[in-house]
C-alpha cells in the first residue's frame, strides 16, 4: 500500500475521531463532507489493477451526494431546527473519544483476524473501515439531537462503503450498495424537516405553507 492511502486512512480515523470529541453540528456535518472525499480518494489508490470506468463513475456520484446534497439538506435542517450544538449527550465527549480508541484497538484487532488477502494494507483499510462503522453506531446511540443521529448514520454508511472498498473488484456490488443507502439516508434526513415543520405548523401541505404570509 503507498503512503498516499496511509495517509488518507489516517486522515479517515482522525475525522472520525472528531466527530466523537465535537459539539459543534456545523462541524460534524463538515467533516461528514471530509470523509466522503477522502473516500473518494480512497477508492480511486485502493485498486492496484487501475481505476476501471465503473468505479470511476461510482465515486463521482458517492462523492456528489455525500460531500454536496446531504451535507446541504443537513445544514439546511439545523438552521430550520435553530440547534447548532450538541448539548448533554447521553455519553460525554472525553468519554466518547475514549471509547473511540478503545473501538479502534478493537477494529485493529479483529481485521488482523479476519481471513483477508495477504495484503497488509487490505487488513489497515478493514480495519479503519470497521472503525468507522463502530464510530457510527456509538453516535447513534450516545447522542440526543436527530441531526447528530443522522450524521453517526452517515459514519456507518461511509464505513460500509470503506469496507466495500476493499472487495471491490470481486464484488463490486458490495461498493455500489451503498448508493442505495445514500437514497435512504436523503430520505431520513428530510424526514427530520418534515416533522419540523409538522410540529410547528400542524400539517405538511407545501399549498399551504406557500400561502403564508408575515
Amino acid at each position: 500500500m503507498n503512503v498516499w492511502l496511509d495517509t488518507l486512512l489516517v486522515l479517515l480515523i482522525l475525522t472520525n475521531l472528531h466527530m466523537l470529541g465535537s459539539s459543534r453540528i456545523t462541524a460534524c456535518i463538515r467533516t461528514v463532507a471530509c470523509q466522503a472525499v477522502l473516500l473518494a480518494a480512497i477508492s480511486l489508490l485502493a485498486q492496484p489493477d487501475g481505476i476501471g470506468l465503473r468505479l470511476l463513475l461510482l465515486a463521482a456520484v458517492t462523492t456528489t451526494i455525500k460531500a454536496g446534497i446531504l451535507p446541504w439538506l443537513l445544514q439546511r435542517a439545523v438552521r430550520e431546527v435553530g440547534v447548532q450544538t450538541e448539548v448533554e449527550p447521553i455519553v460525554g465527549f472525553t468519554t466518547s473519544l475514549l471509547l473511540g480508541l478503545g473501538l479502534l484497538g478493537a477494529a485493529l484487532h479483529v481485521a488482523g483476524r479476519l481471513p483477508l488477502p495477504n495484503d497488509a494494507g487490505t487488513s489497515f483499510l478493514v480495519a479503519v473501515a470497521l472503525f468507522t462503522m463502530m464510530v457510527g453506531l456509538l453516535l447513534i446511540v450516545s447522542r440526543r439531537k436527530a441531526v447528530m443521529q443522522t450524521l453517526g448514520y452517515l459514519a456507518m454508511e461511509n464505513g460500509i462503503y470503506a469496507f466495500g472498498l476493499a472487495f471491490a473488484i470481486e464484488e463490486p456490488l458490495l461498493v455500489e450498495m451503498g448508493v442505495l443507502l445514500d437514497v435512504f439516508v436523503a430520505v431520513f434526513v428530510m424526514g427530520i424537516a418534515i416533522h419540523h415543520i409538522s410540529r410547528e405548523f400542524d400539517h405538511i401541505d407545501t399549498d399551504r405553507l406557500a400561502a403564508l404570509k408575515d
